[in-house]
């Protein structure tokens, strides 16, 4: 007997085989290189969505160690965005010159506009300073115009970190047009979400190695279980012999 479409049965039923095992391939696969650029991918399932303020989870790219990383031996690179904010950078600050260490503050332009003094006391402080862009928004959703703007006028840097990690050709030729690198991170303990300072904490630790970008927030919210938090790390990893040096942005 013939299928409802006048096929025999057998081959009916091996070209349906064929066609769930090449749908069981391309899922196990995940999605093109393509589209996983242009949005992070979450670490956890139903993750919320993140508000504008916040970059998401890990990356669909991790950051390769290219020419921003200088220092040798066993060091983590401590990065925090969102910044610079008048109540909780100068807490940062304050916590990594209790611990004699740096980081690498990617800076809004909006926040930087509004707060030059901030911007002077954490080149002063022996920091360094990225650009997040000029009002933090989805990069590669934008017109070629509006993502030269968002790129080409944040602060001065010779270091990118796109909002939310998301990117795509487009935008990192942009960045190279305008004499940067792309800064991503190796790190995400999600201080963001606000998770409480243990779970900050462990996490930082669980995924520091050596040359590890750790992100974190000195901005986008309230920021005092990441203060909280930053003592912690950087007490555990000083014990376990790391030394915190800026990127060369």
């Amino acid at each position: 007997m013939g299928s409802r479409f006048g096929l025999p049965i057998g081959l009916a039923l091996g070209a349906a085989v064929a066609i769930a095992c090449l749908h069981t391939a391309f899922a196990s696969e995940g999605q093109p290189a393509s589209a996983a650029e242009t949005a992070p991918r979450a670490v956890a399932t139903n993750t919320p969505v993140k508000p504008t303020t916040s970059p998401s989870a890990t990356p669909s790219h991790t950051p390769s160690a290219g020419p921003v990383k200088q220092a040798g031996g066993k060091v983590v690179y401590l990065t925090f965005d969102d910044g610079p904010d008048p109540h909780w950078t100068p807490e940062v600050l304050a916590v990594l010159q209790a611990h004699n260490a740096h980081g690498t503050f990617f800076m809004l332009a909006e926040h930087a506009n509004e707060h030059p003094d901030l911007v002077d006391q954490v080149r002063a402080a022996g920091n360094t300073i990225g650009n997040h862009s000029v009002s933090h928004p989805q990069l590669p959703k934008l017109s070629p115009g509006q993502l030269h703007h968002q790129i080409a006028d944040g602060v001065r840097s010779k270091c990118f970190r796109p909002p939310y990690g998301a990117t795509n050709a487009a935008v990192r030729a942009e960045i190279r047009r305008n004499g940067m690198q792309q800064v991503l991170w190796d790190v995400d303990p999600q201080d963001w979400a606000r998770p409480g300072t243990s779970t900050i904490v462990r996490r930082a630790l669980a995924g520091a190695h050596s040359g590890a970008i750790i992100l974190m927030h000195d901005g986008g919210g309230n920021r005092a279980q990441t203060v909280a938090a930053l003592d912690q790390v950087l007490t555990t990893l000083s014990a376990r012999g790391y030394t915190f040096a800026t990127l060369s942005c």
